[in-house]
């Protein structure tokens, strides 16, 4: 069954929170766990099993998170401020994928601020940064690993309906959609076995499914062996960001 945090559920777990490089945001948690409210010595997670982490960042205005990588693969929506996302600009709706072990960055916030949803598929610890010396020497020792990086916007929101493709398919299931639909009409998403999970994110409008209803700037989970997910859009429409993961962690 997809798993659903709304916006309303998930502003409980807002937290104040500093990165190791100095940069400051607060956090909300949608789905999963994090640094904020795992308990002291819980051992880490197989870093191959499927284990969904989603939470939105509004990183403070003028800060700066450095350059860093995950050990995870991760798909991150910009959904208000501005930023600078290395050599791109990153304001609404900016859709960005990272592979594991993929460094990327700097993320320089605007005056105002950004905010942005970062969305995994299997467990991570947190940032590794670039300035230390030690997580470049890490890099190193993964002799199969190949930089994988996709930015795609900034497209702002839009009441033209249709389905845009964001992130092309590739061979081992990534691929991105947005889909802008009027009301009462009918969606349906892939199907998850062609890839790794699946987030379903709100960006305007609502939507109806089995398990309740999702609204602005909620979001569902969709694991591989469920089935396409399905529901209704309500009566102001819908515009939702569809994002698959590669099947097997990138290397």
């Amino acid at each position: 069954m997809p798993m659903i945090a709304t916006a309303a559920d998930a502003a409980a777990n807002r937290r104040r929170g500093q990165a190791a490089d100095g940069v400051t945001f607060w956090h909300t948690l949608y789905l999963g766990t994090s640094r904020y409210n795992r308990a002291s010595g819980t051992p880490d997670p197989d870093p191959d099993a499927l284990f969904p982490m989603a939470f939105l960042v509004e990183q403070d205005p003028g800060s700066v998170a450095t350059a860093h990588y995950h050990q995870a693969d991760q798909f991150q929506v910009v959904v208000d401020g501005h930023a600078m996302m290395g050599i791109h600009k990153a304001d609404p709706i900016t859709v960005h994928f990272a592979g594991a072990y993929s460094a990327y960055g700097p993320i320089r916030a605007g005056d105002e601020g950004v905010q942005y949803f970062t969305l995994r598929n299997r467990f991570d610890p947190g940032a590794r940064f670039m300035s230390d010396q030690a997580n470049r020497a890490a890099l190193r020792t993964i002799h199969s690993r190949t930089h994988r990086e996709t930015v795609v916007g900034p497209h702002p929101l839009t009441e033209a309906e249709g389905l845009r493709t964001l992130v092309p398919w590739e061979p081992d299931g990534l691929v991105a959609w947005r889909y802008t639909l009027g009301s009462g009409a009918p969606v349906a998403g892939p199907e998850p076995a062609t890839g790794g999970g699946q987030y379903w994110l709100v960006l305007a409008g609502s939507l109806f499914c089995e398990v309740g209803s999702m609204g602005h700037l909620s979001c569902a989970f969709i694991r591989p062996d469920e089935a396409a997910f399905q529901g209704i859009t309500g009566r102001d429409g819908l515009d939702v960001v569809v994002m698959q993961f590669p099947g097997s962690r990138t290397r």
